[in-house]
């Protein structure tokens, strides 16, 4: 007796996704050398800017030891949403398996939620051990930064994972040679953040630029905060909107790649 499986059903769609993220788990558990680079670049730029605040705090500047370490906190967040989604894809491609994803039943939104729900538990774990070792080194508590904490990670988040949509959606469209984009993309933008200083003293055509970075007004709200005048919410909603644009933007983009890519036949090309 045969028995249909309905491939559509929300049973069917749950248990892709989570396999997409056990497929991550192991092939990150097996790497050894991508589990130390998760933890070395976020550690090493948190060592340096702590050793540049205990200097501004010996010559009497105590508030920037609190923006330049909140700072780097924060802005890591971007780096490693934006970094590890595009990391995962890029597996797939090194490994020759993106065509088999695919040709399965695996949709683009279960694979794309898939490495998020995966990505978002590195990210949690990277910030813990750097937000320990702040403390730890320097007497700097994340949790100094206070509600505003909660709305400040999510808008960096998602910010982060609109920028990793968009590098896969480029490798997707473009072929192999363009995957440098997932390793430069975030810090491309990092200039127009204004993560160790305001917006204002950016050239004018770039102070153009940092208002449609929804990081820009996280980092402008930050010192506001550490600086004792609350959260700046319209900034707040600000960076949303600007967060929804790039999502949306990103995920438009990535569906045309890959409809491309079936198209002409890339798809089948990749990893040879």
């Amino acid at each position: 007796m045969t028995i249909a499986y309905d491939v559509t059903s929300g049973a069917a769609r749950r248990s892709r996704v989570v396999g997409i993220v056990r497929r991550d788990f192991y092939a990150l558990r097996g790497n050894g050398g991508r589990l130390l680079e998760i933890f070395f670049w976020p550690v090493l730029e948190l060592v340096i800017w702590g050793f540049v605040s205990v200097f501004l705090r010996a010559n009497n500047v105590p508030i920037a030891v609190s923006m330049l370490l909140g700072a780097v906190l924060l802005w890591q967040v971007v780096g490693r949403a934006q970094g590890e989604l595009a990391a995962m894809f890029l597996h797939d491609v090194w490994s020759r398996n993106l065509l088999n994803v695919f040709v399965s039943p695996t949709s683009l939104a279960e694979f794309l939620t898939g490495h998020v729900i995966f990505g978002a538990g590195l990210i949690a774990l990277s910030t813990g051990v750097m937000s320990g070792l702040a403390l730890l080194l320097y007497g700097f508590g994340i949790t100094t930064i206070g509600p505003a904490l909660v709305p400040y990670l999510t808008l960096l988040v998602v910010m982060g994972w609109g920028l990793g949509v968009v590098s896969i959606a480029v490798v997707i469209r473009f072929g192999e040679s363009t995957q440098s984009v997932a390793w430069v993309l975030s810090a491309a933008f990092q200039p127009f953040a204004a993560v160790f200083y305001p917006v204002g003293v950016l050239p004018p055509v770039a102070q153009a630029i940092a208002h449609a970075v929804p990081a820009s007004y996280v980092f402008e709200g930050l010192r506001g905060v550490l600086d004792g005048r609350g959260i700046d919410w319209s900034g707040v909603a600000m960076a949303a909107l600007l967060d929804l644009i790039l999502v949306a933007g990103a995920l438009a983009f990535i569906a045309h790649a890959l409809r491309h890519a079936r198209r002409t036949g890339r798809l089948s090309k990749f990893g040879e």
